[in-house]
């Protein structure tokens, strides 16, 4: 493989690997306030990128207006989901959220298979993102460094709103013990809403950026990102943003690596997430910077 080769594919692994990160952010909030694995995240990552194919062709919209209609649509169906779904089980057996989480994944695929039908639609696409750039034998989409910096601005926002605001700190407590946190007088189901609400964003952000490198969309797109987001995020320390998107950015640079070195292992590709999967809960089941959570009461 030559160096230009590689530099390609190292920008490919970071934007694959940006997508998951952000991804992967959405699932391991929620895990650390709720010890809830999000099974219905993928999907509302899916819901994003057909909210801004229906407000550019039915309604019309420039893209950034139809990017910020998505995202905050996106945003507000995920505290959608937190209430109808999630918020009568608080109280219930772990066993019965998974359950829930499992049949509103299934739900919604459904619904949006009905309702959209299950032929893939052409994402209309930014053609300053998708116009190669060419650097002596080297050729980049500018997309591969929009995903990437995009990415990192949000995570940094992100930070910024967990570690320098009141809902941050609220967040970090209910983390830590929720029944203290309610007696303190915060509102904790505001609060976990909230959580939703950013998840989902970021899972919206991630949903567009994936339709515009990958531009078809359909009501199952959700699902293999998804389960490899929960991967980045058990990798890196479900609980950790910040191993979140470590995580993402590694299993991206294996997925494209692996193939890139061994071309002939391509039809393998899905299969490398999972590998690693059983890989780290044999070796170090915590993730790279997770803590050994206790179960809360």
């Amino acid at each position: 493989m030559t160096l230009d080769m590689f530099i390609q594919h190292a920008f490919n692994a970071l934007t694959l690997g940006s997508l998951y990160g952000l991804i992967a952010i959405g699932y391991t909030m929620v895990y650390g306030i709720l010890r809830l694995i999000n099974f219905a995240h993928g999907d509302i990552f899916m819901i994003s990128a057909y909210f801004v194919f229906f407000a550019i062709t039915l309604l019309n919209l420039p893209w950034v207006a139809a990017v910020v209609l998505s995202i905050a649509g996106t945003a507000l169906f995920g505290v959608m989901v937190d209430r109808i779904a999630y918020r009568p089980l608080r109280d219930a057996p772990r066993i019965s959220a998974l359950i829930s989480a499992i049949g509103v994944s299934f739900f919604i695929e459904n619904i949006c298979l009905v309702l959209f039908t299950g032929v893939p639609k052409p994402m209309p696409r930014l053609e300053m993102l998708v116009t190669v750039m060419q650097f002596g034998n080297i050729r980049i989409l500018p997309l591969a460094i929009f995903v990437p910096v995009s990415s990192f601005l949000l995570v940094a926002a992100l930070l910024w709103v967990l570690y320098k605001t009141p809902p941050g700190l609220a967040m970090r407590a209910i983390s830590k013990d929720i029944e203290t946190t309610r007696l303190m007088g915060v509102r904790v189901d505001r609060i976990i809403a909230l959580t939703f609400a950013i998840g989902s964003a970021l899972a919206a952000a991630a949903g567009i950026m994936w339709a515009l490198r990958y531009p078809q969309i359909h009501p199952f797109m959700g699902v293999f990102p998804g389960f490899k987001a929960f991967i980045a995020a058990v990798f890196g320390g479900i609980g950790s943003v910040q191993g979140a998107m470590i995580g993402g950015l590694l299993l991206g640079f294996i997925e494209i690596m692996i193939i890139a070195f061994f071309p002939a292992l391509s039809g393998y590709r899905d299969a490398f997430a999972f590998v690693l999967l059983i890989m780290i809960l044999f070796v170090k089941p915590t993730g790279l910077m997770g803590e050994k959570l206790e179960d809360k009461i």
